[in-house]
C-alpha cells in the first residue's frame, strides 16, 4: 500500500493542501521541482506527519497507491504542461491527474483533448480560498472526466469547506467547466472588491468619516444582508494600525495601485467573445488598470481642481444610501457573472447547475457570503432563470433600494468621486429594464455609412435604406 494522494508543487497553496489532506486522514506523497523546497517542507511543517517526500518523479509515482491520484499545484501556464509531459510516461491506466491551479480554461480544454486518448483521466479543478482556505477547507470546482470526479469525491468532500449547506464541492461539468467557473468566481470577486472600495471612498472622502467610524459601519453591515468574508475583513483593514509605527492607520500608508493576476481580464475578454455584457466586472478590471497609472494621476491632480461640491447631506441618510447602493450593485454584478456562465454552458456544453455553484461558493472561497443563499433559492425556484434580475426576490430588493442607489451615484458624481463599478451596475440595470434603447439610432448610423441593414418594428425582414443620400 502506498500513499493515497500525491501533490506536485510546494508553494504556499500546495503545502497547505498537503496539510489539509493529511489532517483529514489521507497520507500524501509530495514532489517539488526544487528538492531543497521538498526537504524544507518535510523537515518543517510536514515533520512527523503521514507525508512522504520524493525527490524524483519516479520516486513520487512509485510512492502512490493505484490508481494514483495526483494534484498539480504549480504556476499556471507552461509549468503545468511541463509537469504533464514529464509524468505522463510514468502513469498507468486509471491514474488521475488534477490541475488545481488557476489555469486559463482554454488551456484546460487543450490539455483535456491531448489526454483524451491516453490511459490517464484528467480533471481541471478550480480551488478558491487562498492559503487559509487551502489549509482549512477551500471551495473546490472540479470539471472534466466524471469518472475521475467520482473517484475523487470522498477525498474532495472531506477536505473542502463545510457549511450548513454541505461540503463546498460539486462536480461542475464537462471539459474545462471547473476552471471556467473558477475564472468567473474571480471576476465576480473583482467586482465585489471594487464595489466595496467605492463605498469606502464615498464614506471616507465624500462624507469625511474617520477610519474608526467606517470600521464600525462595515461591522454593522456585516451583521445583515451584506454579511460576507470581504465585508468582514474590510471592517478590520480600514482601521488597522500601521505595523511600521507611523502612527497612521495602515490603509493610509498603502500605495493606491492595485495588482492583479489576470483572471479578471480573462473574464472580461471571454464575455466579449461570448457577447455577454458584464460591465460591473469589466469596470473593476479597468479601475485596477487606472490605479496603476499612479504617476499620471498625481500629475493630473495638479492639472484639474477638485469640484466645488454642495453641502453634505444628513450623515445617517448617506450611510444608509451607500449600503443600499452597494447591495443593489452587488445583485447586478452577480447577475452578470451568472449570465456569463449560463452563456458558456450553452456554448461549450458544460451542463452547469447554477444553484450548486452558489452552494459551493458559500464557504472557503473569497466571495463567500450569506447572499449566495438567495441565489441558490432563486435557481431552486426557477432552474431556467435567465437573469438574477428576473427573480422575484431580487426584484423586490432592487425596487426598495433604487432611489438610494441613484442618489448615491449622483452624490459621488457631484463630489468628484469615481465609482465605475457602482455606476456600471446601475447602467446595466437601467439598460436591462428598458423596453426600448437608443440602439435604433446606432443601426441607422451603421446602415447609413456601411449599408449594414436593419430590422423594423412594424414589418418582418431585413431592410436597407437606399435614399439616405438622396438629394432633397
Amino acid at each position: 500500500m502506498g500513499q493515497q494522494f500525491g501533490v506536485i508543487g510546494l508553494a504556499v497553496m500546495g503545502e497547505n493542501i498537503v496539510l489539509n489532506l493529511e489532517r483529514n486522514g489521507f497520507p500524501v506523497a509530495v514532489f517539488n521541482r526544487t528538492g531543497a523546497k521538498t526537504k524544507a517542507f518535510i523537515e518543517g511543517r510536514g515533520a512527523g506527519k503521514a507525508i512522504v517526500a520524493a525527490y524524483t518523479l519516479q520516486e513520487f509515482v512509485q510512492a502512490l497507491e493505484r490508481p494514483r491520484k495526483i494534484l498539480i499545484m504549480v504556476q499556471a501556464g507552461a509549468a503545468v504542461d511541463a509537469v504533464i509531459q514529464d509524468i505522463l510516461p510514468l502513469l498507468e491506466k486509471g491514474d488521475i491527474l488534477i490541475d488545481g491551479g488557476n489555469s486559463y480554461y482554454k488551456d484546460t480544454d487543450r490539455r483535456a483533448q491531448m489526454l483524451e486518448n491516453s490511459p490517464v483521466l484528467f480533471i481541471g479543478t478550480g480551488i478558491s480560498g487562498g492559503e487559509e482556505g487551502a489549509l482549512w477547507g477551500p471551495s473546490i470546482m472540479p470539471g472534466g472526466k466524471r469518472e475521475a470526479y467520482d473517484a475523487l469525491e470522498p477525498i474532495l468532500k472531506k477536505i473542502s469547506a463545510q457549511t450548513d449547506s454541505g461540503p463546498c464541492v460539486e462536480y461542475i461539468g464537462a471539459k474545462s467547466a471547473g476552471h471556467f467557473v473558477k475564472m468567473c468566481h474571480n471576476g465576480i470577486e473583482y467586482g465585489d472588491m471594487q464595489l466595496i472600495a467605492e463605498s469606502y471612498d464615498i464614506l471616507r472622502n465624500g462624507l469625511h468619516l474617520s477610519p474608526s467610524e467606517i470600521a464600525e459601519i462595515f461591522e454593522k453591515w456585516n451583521e445583515g444582508e451584506l454579511q460576507s468574508f470581504l465585508i468582514e475583513i474590510t471592517a478590520r483593514i480600514v482601521n488597522f494600525p500601521d505595523d511600521q509605527g507611523s502612527g497612521d492607520v495602515l490603509i493610509d500608508r498603502i500605495l493606491d495601485s492595485a495588482g492583479q493576476k489576470g483572471t479578471g481580464k480573462w473574464t472580461s475578454a471571454t464575455a466579449l467573445d461570448l457577447g455577454v455584457p458584464i460591465p460591473t466586472i469589466t469596470a473593476s478590471v479597468d479601475a485596477r488598470f487606472l490605479s496603476a497609472m499612479k504617476d499620471e494621476r498625481v500629475q493630473a491632480a495638479t492639472f484639474y481642481p477638485e469640484p466645488q461640491a454642495p453641502s453634505l447631506p444628513n450623515r445617517d441618510m448617506l450611510i444608509e444610501n451607500v449600503r443600499a447602493a452597494l447591495y443593489a450593485s452587488k445583485i447586478c454584478s452577480y447577475a452578470q457573472g451568472f449570465a456569463l456562465m449560463r452563456a458558456a454552458s450553452r456554448e461549450f456544453d458544460y451542463g452547469l447547475h447554477y444553484g450548486d455553484l452558489a452552494k459551493i461558493w458559500k464557504g472557503g472561497c473569497i466571495i463567500r457570503a450569506i447572499f449566495l443563499d438567495r441565489i441558490r433559492e432563486a435557481f431552486a425556484q426557477q432552474p431556467d432563470l435567465s437573469n438574477l434580475l428576473m427573480a422575484p426576490s431580487f426584484r423586490e430588493d432592487i425596487l426598495c433600494r433604487i432611489d438610494a442607489w441613484r442618489w448615491t451615484i449622483a452624490f459621488a458624481a457631484t463630489h468628484g468621486l469615481a465609482i465605475p463599478s457602482m455606476s456600471a451596475s446601475l447602467a446595466y440595470f437601467d439598460s436591462y429594464r428598458r423596453e426600448r434603447l437608443p440602439a435604433n439610432l446606432i443601426q441607422g448610423q451603421r446602415d447609413y455609412f456601411g449599408a449594414h441593414t436593419y430590422r423594423r418594428t412594424d414589418k418582418e425582414g431585413v431592410f436597407h435604406t437606399e435614399t439616405w443620400f438622396a438629394k432633397e
